[in-house]
Protein backbone atom coordinates (compact mmCIF):
# COMPACT_ATOMS: atom_id res chain seq x y z
CA UNK A 1 0.00 0.00 0.00
CA UNK A 2 2.83 2.36 0.86
CA UNK A 3 4.51 1.49 -2.46
CA UNK A 4 1.28 2.24 -4.35
CA UNK A 5 0.93 5.61 -2.60
CA UNK A 6 4.51 6.52 -3.44
CA UNK A 7 4.04 5.51 -7.07
CA UNK A 8 0.84 7.56 -7.28
CA UNK A 9 2.67 10.58 -5.86
CA UNK A 10 5.45 10.22 -8.44
CA UNK A 11 2.96 9.98 -11.31
CA UNK A 12 1.09 13.03 -10.00
CA UNK A 13 4.37 14.96 -9.77
CA UNK A 14 5.37 13.95 -13.30
CA UNK A 15 2.01 15.04 -14.68
CA UNK A 16 2.19 18.37 -12.88
CA UNK A 17 5.68 19.00 -14.23
CA UNK A 18 4.69 18.08 -17.79
CA UNK A 19 1.75 20.47 -17.54
CA UNK A 20 4.05 23.43 -17.02
CA UNK A 21 4.33 25.29 -20.35
CA UNK A 22 7.78 25.12 -21.89
CA UNK A 23 9.09 28.55 -22.77
CA UNK A 24 10.51 28.85 -26.28
CA UNK A 25 14.24 29.33 -26.28
CA UNK A 26 15.60 32.57 -27.62
CA UNK A 27 17.44 32.84 -30.90
CA UNK A 28 21.08 31.76 -31.03
CA UNK A 29 23.07 34.98 -30.44
CA UNK A 30 25.73 33.72 -32.86
CA UNK A 31 23.16 33.91 -35.67
CA UNK A 32 22.13 37.49 -34.89
CA UNK A 33 24.04 39.80 -37.25
CA UNK A 34 26.43 42.36 -35.80
CA UNK A 35 25.32 45.99 -36.00
CA UNK A 36 28.62 47.15 -37.52
CA UNK A 37 28.01 50.66 -36.12
CA UNK A 38 28.99 52.09 -32.72
CA UNK A 39 26.47 54.33 -31.03
CA UNK A 40 27.37 57.74 -29.69
CA UNK A 41 29.71 58.62 -32.57
CA UNK A 42 30.24 62.35 -33.23
CA UNK A 43 27.29 63.66 -31.20
CA UNK A 44 25.85 66.97 -32.40
CA UNK A 45 24.60 67.97 -28.96
CA UNK A 46 20.99 67.77 -30.12
CA UNK A 47 20.55 64.01 -29.72
CA UNK A 48 21.89 63.05 -33.15
CA UNK A 49 25.01 61.03 -33.84
CA UNK A 50 26.66 59.53 -36.92
CA UNK A 51 25.29 56.31 -38.37
CA UNK A 52 26.25 54.52 -41.57
CA UNK A 53 27.98 56.83 -44.08
CA UNK A 54 27.48 59.79 -41.73
CA UNK A 55 23.68 59.56 -41.83
CA UNK A 56 22.30 61.13 -38.64
CA UNK A 57 20.70 58.69 -36.21
CA UNK A 58 19.57 58.94 -32.57
CA UNK A 59 22.58 58.71 -30.27
CA UNK A 60 20.80 55.86 -28.45
CA UNK A 61 21.03 53.73 -31.61
CA UNK A 62 21.89 50.99 -32.18
CA UNK A 63 20.59 49.54 -28.90
CA UNK A 64 22.61 47.41 -26.50
CA UNK A 65 23.13 44.05 -28.23
CA UNK A 66 21.71 41.98 -25.38
CA UNK A 67 18.49 44.01 -25.34
CA UNK A 68 18.19 43.69 -29.11
CA UNK A 69 18.65 39.92 -29.03
CA UNK A 70 15.99 39.68 -26.29
CA UNK A 71 13.49 41.65 -28.41
CA UNK A 72 14.37 39.67 -31.53
CA UNK A 73 13.80 36.44 -29.59
CA UNK A 74 10.33 37.62 -28.56
CA UNK A 75 9.46 38.45 -32.15
CA UNK A 76 10.70 35.11 -33.47
CA UNK A 77 8.87 33.18 -30.73
CA UNK A 78 5.64 34.99 -31.64
CA UNK A 79 6.16 34.37 -35.36
CA UNK A 80 5.72 38.07 -36.07
CA UNK A 81 6.93 41.43 -34.84
CA UNK A 82 5.41 41.80 -31.35
CA UNK A 83 5.12 45.57 -31.73
CA UNK A 84 3.93 45.42 -35.37
CA UNK A 85 2.02 42.13 -35.79
CA UNK A 86 1.59 42.52 -39.55
CA UNK A 87 5.33 41.98 -40.04
CA UNK A 88 6.50 38.34 -40.03
CA UNK A 89 9.57 37.29 -38.03
CA UNK A 90 11.05 34.09 -39.45
CA UNK A 91 14.55 33.16 -38.34
CA UNK A 92 15.94 30.04 -40.07
CA UNK A 93 19.07 28.57 -38.55
CA UNK A 94 20.93 27.05 -41.50
CA UNK A 95 23.83 28.83 -43.19
CA UNK A 96 22.43 29.18 -46.73
CA UNK A 97 22.57 32.67 -48.26
CA UNK A 98 18.78 32.80 -48.45
CA UNK A 99 18.49 32.03 -44.73
CA UNK A 100 21.12 34.64 -43.87
CA UNK A 101 19.06 37.18 -45.82
CA UNK A 102 15.88 36.14 -43.96
CA UNK A 103 17.64 36.62 -40.61
CA UNK A 104 18.91 40.05 -41.68
CA UNK A 105 15.44 41.10 -42.87
CA UNK A 106 13.89 40.05 -39.56
CA UNK A 107 16.67 41.89 -37.70
CA UNK A 108 15.92 45.07 -39.68
CA UNK A 109 12.20 45.02 -38.85
CA UNK A 110 12.80 44.11 -35.18
CA UNK A 111 15.20 47.05 -34.94
CA UNK A 112 12.73 49.46 -36.58
CA UNK A 113 9.88 48.40 -34.28
CA UNK A 114 11.73 48.06 -30.97
CA UNK A 115 9.21 50.12 -28.98
CA UNK A 116 6.16 50.20 -31.25
CA UNK A 117 5.18 50.35 -34.93
CA UNK A 118 7.95 52.38 -36.55
CA UNK A 119 9.35 53.36 -33.15
CA UNK A 120 12.85 52.01 -32.96
CA UNK A 121 16.19 52.57 -34.65
CA UNK A 122 16.68 53.21 -38.38
CA UNK A 123 18.48 50.74 -40.61
CA UNK A 124 21.28 53.34 -40.93
CA UNK A 125 22.19 52.47 -37.32
CA UNK A 126 23.56 49.18 -38.71
CA UNK A 127 25.20 47.66 -41.76
CA UNK A 128 22.30 45.20 -42.18
CA UNK A 129 21.25 46.50 -45.62
CA UNK A 130 24.85 46.39 -46.82
CA UNK A 131 25.13 42.81 -45.59
CA UNK A 132 21.94 41.88 -47.49
CA UNK A 133 23.24 43.54 -50.66
CA UNK A 134 26.55 41.69 -50.40
CA UNK A 135 24.76 38.35 -50.06
CA UNK A 136 22.50 39.13 -53.03
CA UNK A 137 25.53 39.94 -55.16
CA UNK A 138 27.02 36.55 -54.41
CA UNK A 139 29.52 37.46 -51.71
CA UNK A 140 29.63 36.88 -47.99
CA UNK A 141 28.13 39.39 -45.59
CA UNK A 142 30.81 42.04 -44.93
CA UNK A 143 32.47 42.26 -41.56
CA UNK A 144 31.27 45.05 -39.30
CA UNK A 145 32.88 48.35 -40.21
CA UNK A 146 35.28 49.91 -37.69
CA UNK A 147 34.03 52.86 -35.72
CA UNK A 148 34.31 56.04 -37.80
CA UNK A 149 36.99 58.52 -36.76
CA UNK A 150 35.99 61.50 -34.70
CA UNK A 151 35.39 64.60 -36.78
CA UNK A 152 37.89 67.44 -36.25
CA UNK A 153 36.61 70.73 -34.89
CA UNK A 154 34.98 72.78 -37.67
CA UNK A 155 37.09 75.53 -39.26
CA UNK A 156 35.96 79.14 -38.81
CA UNK A 157 33.06 79.89 -41.09
CA UNK A 158 33.91 81.70 -44.30
CA UNK A 159 31.75 84.34 -45.85
CA UNK A 160 29.09 82.63 -47.89
CA UNK A 161 29.58 82.66 -51.64
CA UNK A 162 26.87 84.30 -53.71
CA UNK A 163 23.94 81.99 -54.26
CA UNK A 164 24.06 80.26 -57.66
CA UNK A 165 21.23 80.73 -60.10
CA UNK A 166 18.39 78.38 -59.38
CA UNK A 167 18.06 75.40 -61.66
CA UNK A 168 14.64 74.35 -62.89
CA UNK A 169 13.05 71.67 -60.74
CA UNK A 170 13.89 68.19 -62.03
CA UNK A 171 11.13 66.04 -63.43
CA UNK A 172 9.72 63.51 -60.94
CA UNK A 173 11.88 60.41 -60.83
CA UNK A 174 10.41 57.38 -62.51
CA UNK A 175 10.24 54.08 -60.73
CA UNK A 176 13.18 51.86 -61.66
CA UNK A 177 12.46 49.39 -64.43
CA UNK A 178 11.85 45.82 -63.35
CA UNK A 179 15.16 43.97 -63.00
CA UNK A 180 16.11 41.86 -65.98
CA UNK A 181 14.70 38.40 -65.57
CA UNK A 182 12.15 39.43 -62.90
CA UNK A 183 9.52 36.71 -62.91
CA UNK A 184 6.08 37.98 -61.88
CA UNK A 185 4.91 34.38 -61.53
CA UNK A 186 7.06 34.13 -58.38
CA UNK A 187 5.06 36.89 -56.67
CA UNK A 188 2.78 35.01 -54.23
CA UNK A 189 -0.97 34.94 -54.74
CA UNK A 190 -3.02 37.10 -52.36
CA UNK A 191 -5.44 34.32 -51.40
CA UNK A 192 -8.05 37.00 -50.58
CA UNK A 193 -10.40 38.90 -52.91
CA UNK A 194 -11.15 42.61 -52.61
CA UNK A 195 -14.68 43.87 -52.00
CA UNK A 196 -15.98 40.93 -49.93
CA UNK A 197 -18.96 41.71 -47.63
CA UNK A 198 -18.74 45.53 -47.77
CA UNK A 199 -20.04 47.31 -44.65
CA UNK A 200 -20.96 50.48 -46.52
CA UNK A 201 -18.29 52.47 -44.67
CA UNK A 202 -15.33 51.43 -46.83
CA UNK A 203 -14.50 48.25 -44.95
CA UNK A 204 -14.68 44.72 -46.32
CA UNK A 205 -13.72 41.27 -45.08
CA UNK A 206 -10.10 40.16 -45.16
CA UNK A 207 -8.63 36.91 -43.87
CA UNK A 208 -10.65 35.37 -41.02
CA UNK A 209 -13.21 38.19 -41.35
CA UNK A 210 -10.74 40.90 -40.27
CA UNK A 211 -11.90 44.25 -41.63
CA UNK A 212 -9.73 45.71 -44.38
CA UNK A 213 -10.19 48.56 -46.89
CA UNK A 214 -12.46 47.39 -49.71
CA UNK A 215 -9.76 48.45 -52.17
CA UNK A 216 -7.44 45.79 -50.74
CA UNK A 217 -5.77 43.74 -51.98
CA UNK A 218 -4.84 45.77 -55.09
CA UNK A 219 -4.96 44.39 -58.62
CA UNK A 220 -2.34 41.71 -59.08
CA UNK A 221 -0.84 43.51 -62.09
CA UNK A 222 -0.27 46.77 -60.21
CA UNK A 223 1.10 44.87 -57.21
CA UNK A 224 3.58 42.92 -59.33
CA UNK A 225 4.73 46.22 -60.86
CA UNK A 226 5.24 47.66 -57.36
CA UNK A 227 7.19 44.60 -56.15
CA UNK A 228 9.32 44.68 -59.32
CA UNK A 229 10.14 48.37 -58.79
CA UNK A 230 11.14 47.73 -55.16
CA UNK A 231 13.29 44.76 -56.14
CA UNK A 232 14.97 46.84 -58.86
CA UNK A 233 15.81 49.52 -56.27
CA UNK A 234 17.03 46.94 -53.75
CA UNK A 235 14.73 48.40 -51.09
CA UNK A 236 11.16 49.56 -50.64
CA UNK A 237 10.88 52.75 -52.72
CA UNK A 238 8.46 54.36 -50.28
CA UNK A 239 10.25 53.11 -47.16
CA UNK A 240 13.96 52.91 -48.08
CA UNK A 241 15.00 51.39 -44.77
CA UNK A 242 13.19 48.17 -45.71
CA UNK A 243 15.17 45.82 -47.98
CA UNK A 244 13.52 44.14 -50.98
CA UNK A 245 15.42 40.97 -51.87
CA UNK A 246 13.70 38.53 -54.22
CA UNK A 247 15.64 35.29 -54.76
CA UNK A 248 14.38 33.11 -57.60
CA UNK A 249 15.15 29.55 -56.50
CA UNK A 250 12.50 27.29 -55.01
CA UNK A 251 14.03 26.63 -51.58
CA UNK A 252 11.81 27.21 -48.56
CA UNK A 253 14.07 30.00 -47.32
CA UNK A 254 13.84 31.80 -50.67
CA UNK A 255 10.06 31.43 -50.74
CA UNK A 256 9.95 33.02 -47.27
CA UNK A 257 12.18 35.89 -48.47
CA UNK A 258 9.83 36.54 -51.40
CA UNK A 259 6.80 36.49 -49.09
CA UNK A 260 8.49 38.93 -46.69
CA UNK A 261 9.23 41.33 -49.54
CA UNK A 262 5.64 40.93 -50.76
CA UNK A 263 4.31 41.82 -47.27
CA UNK A 264 6.38 44.99 -46.97
CA UNK A 265 5.65 46.02 -50.58
CA UNK A 266 1.94 45.62 -49.85
CA UNK A 267 2.13 47.65 -46.63
CA UNK A 268 4.00 50.53 -48.31
CA UNK A 269 2.17 50.70 -51.65
CA UNK A 270 1.61 54.46 -51.59
CA UNK A 271 4.02 55.64 -48.88
CA UNK A 272 5.57 54.56 -45.55
CA UNK A 273 2.84 52.48 -43.91
CA UNK A 274 0.31 53.60 -46.54
CA UNK A 275 -0.86 50.49 -48.27
CA UNK A 276 -2.84 47.36 -47.51
CA UNK A 277 -2.61 45.33 -44.29
CA UNK A 278 -1.23 41.80 -44.27
CA UNK A 279 -4.78 40.62 -43.44
CA UNK A 280 -5.66 41.45 -47.07
CA UNK A 281 -3.66 38.35 -48.02
CA UNK A 282 -2.69 34.90 -46.81
CA UNK A 283 1.02 35.84 -46.93
CA UNK A 284 1.62 35.37 -43.18
CA UNK A 285 -0.10 31.98 -43.23
CA UNK A 286 2.01 30.97 -46.23
CA UNK A 287 5.17 31.94 -44.30
CA UNK A 288 4.01 29.96 -41.27
CA UNK A 289 3.30 26.90 -43.41
CA UNK A 290 6.80 27.04 -44.90
CA UNK A 291 8.38 27.31 -41.44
Amino acid sequence: MQFTSSLLALVTLALSVSAVPVEKRGVDPKLVPQFGINRGTNPTGTGDCDGLNGVKIPCSCPPERGAFIAQLSRDVAAGHDVNNPGVPAPFPTDNSKASQIVRLQTSVTSLQNLFGPGKGCPAAATTFLGQIKALQQGGAAPRPAPAPARKPAPAPARKPAPAPARKPAPAPARKPAAPKGFNGALVPQFGVRSGVNPTGTGDCDGINGIKIPCSCPPSRESFIASVAANVAAGHDIFNPGVPAPFPTDNSKASQIVRLQTAVTSLQNLSGPGKGCPAAATTFLAQIKALQ
